[in-house]
This record gives C-alpha cells, sequence and structure tokens, in this order.
C-alpha cells in the first residue's frame, strides 16, 4: 500500500503592509558611459559624484581617427579616458543635461556619454550601495 508524504512547506516571510504603508518599487539603475580627454578624467569623475554615484571605473582609451581627419577637424589629442558610472535611472536626464552643458563651457572638456539601463544585480548589499540607498 501507497503511503502519501507530505513535503514540509518552506517558511516564506512576507513584510504585511499597514493601510498607509506602501512598498516602494526598487531603483532602477543604468549605467553611464562618458568618453572624455584622458587629462579631463578625474575633473569628469568628480563631477558626476554630484549626482549620487557610488561606483565607477575610469580606462585609458585611444581614438581611432587618421591624423588626416584630426588634422582637418582641429583635434589634435587622441587619448582619451572611458568613464563607467553607477547612476540610479531618475538622475540620468539631469547628469546628461549637465555633461552637455560642460562639454560645451570647459576648454578641451569635449565628449560623449551615454546610458543603458542595468537589468539586474546580485545581492541586496550591492544593491544598496550602487543605488545609494540604505535598507
Amino acid at each position: 500500500m501507497a503511503k502519501l508524504i507530505r513535503k514540509k512547506e518552506p517558511s516564506v516571510s512576507v513584510k504585511e503592509t499597514t493601510p498607509g504603508e506602501r512598498m516602494s518599487a526598487p531603483r532602477k539603475l543604468s549605467l553611464l558611459v562618458t568618453v572624455v580627454n584622458r587629462n579631463k578624467a578625474e575633473f569628469y569623475a568628480d563631477f558626476l559624484q554630484s549626482f549620487e554615484v557610488n561606483m565607477q571605473l575610469i580606462t585609458n582609451a585611444e581614438g581611432t581617427a587618421s591624423k588626416e581627419t584630426l588634422h582637418y577637424l582641429g583635434l589634435v589629442e587622441t587619448d582619451k579616458a572611458v568613464i563607467f558610472s553607477v547612476i540610479r535611472e531618475e538622475r540620468v536626464a539631469e547628469a546628461l543635461a549637465a555633461l552637455e552643458q560642460k562639454f560645451k563651457t570647459i576648454k578641451n572638456g569635449k565628449g560623449i556619454a551615454f546610458t543603458t539601463p542595468m537589468t539586474g544585480t546580485v545581492g541586496v548589499a550591492i544593491y544598496q550601495f550602487l543605488s545609494n540607498t540604505q535598507a
């Protein structure tokens, strides 16, 4: 005769909310990529910290334009830096607008910047650090 074996249900804790309390969705993150002249990399990295950017990586790069093209465009410097910054999605528009303003006003401070959404992170502590939030 077959014996019915019941598996023990795993215990799951669900936070109950009171009528006035609302659960907030996690803040979405984006990767902000900024390409600037190498001698301006530290300036832009410091500037981006004002938008609550907690993690940045600066890598060296080199432009690929030929010397003829550079001369035609009036450019001389090919040493570039790429700054990878993790930023909250709600700060992206503000940061890009501020970068555009800096690109226009700083001598030899031209650059490009774009973002791409981040679809996931591993671990609550890492997410809290990257999104600049506390539990």
